[in-house]
């Protein structure tokens, strides 16, 4: 599991700033929201064409051994390029109190744990915490429907009391694609597509999430 959590959340209002920074390197000083819930915002690159909100999977051509045997959930997908989160390759299992610790927030009496994911090889030192969306915060991104990604300290103070989304997914690192890149790499038979799922989203045994996965393909055949 990395060792580097030094890095705190900060509030973004697009998805394309995913790309950028959702989760800073150094510190910054945040204002929480004013209520624990809110509005989500819509993901960019929403519309014909976009597999935001979708699962992309690798199949058995897959020669990039970075990707082999991954289940990722497209967070966004437009003309400029694409990003996902790996969501079937955990590090383990965190004490969310250790998590505030590396993160530098004040959590007095924090309890529970969360599972910390692999999410992809770029930006490593990121974390971004995708999650079902009968909680969300005013920043937080509606990516497709019942998901939702939020880069807000709040959202992580109220998974500590128990008033969190009921399904989340902490990850450090993202997919990444620049323009046509995803594309291409359909065009050699790299990757297939399925309708988002819960189920492999937010998985049990995560383990399983690729041969699930692969399984969904041939009922869509």
């Amino acid at each position: 599991m990395p060792t580097m959590f030094t890095v705190t959340f900060m509030p973004l209002p697009r998805a394309r700033r995913l790309l950028v920074a959702l989760i800073a390197v150094v510190a910054l000083s945040l204002v929480p929201p004013p209520g624990a819930q809110g509005r989500a915002v819509p993901s960019v690159g929403e519309g014909s064409g976009s597999l935001a909100g979708r699962l992309v999977v690798a199949t058995e051509r897959m020669g990039d051994p970075r990707f082999q045997n991954t289940v990722i959930y497209m967070v966004e997908h437009d003309a400029g390029g694409a990003m996902g989160l790996i969501v079937n390759r955990p590090f383990g299992v965190m004490p969310l109190a250790r998590l505030f610790e590396r993160l530098g927030l004040e959590a007095p009496e924090v309890a529970g744990e969360i599972e910390v994911y692999y999410g992809g090889p770029v930006e490593p030192k990121r974390g971004f915490l995708l999650h079902s969306a009968e909680v969300v915060l005013e920043g937080s991104i509606l990516v497709g429907e019942g998901v939702a990604m939020t880069a807000e300290t709040e959202m992580l103070h109220l998974l500590a009391r128990g008033e969190g989304p009921e399904r989340k997914l902490f990850a450090f690192g993202y997919s990444g694609w620049g323009p046509r890149q995803l594309e291409s790499e359909f065009a050699r038979d790299d990757w297939f597509v399925i309708p988002a799922d819960p189920s492999l989203i937010f998985a049990v045994d995560p383990a399983r999430s690729w041969e699930r996965a692969a399984a969904r393909r041939s009922l869509d055949l």
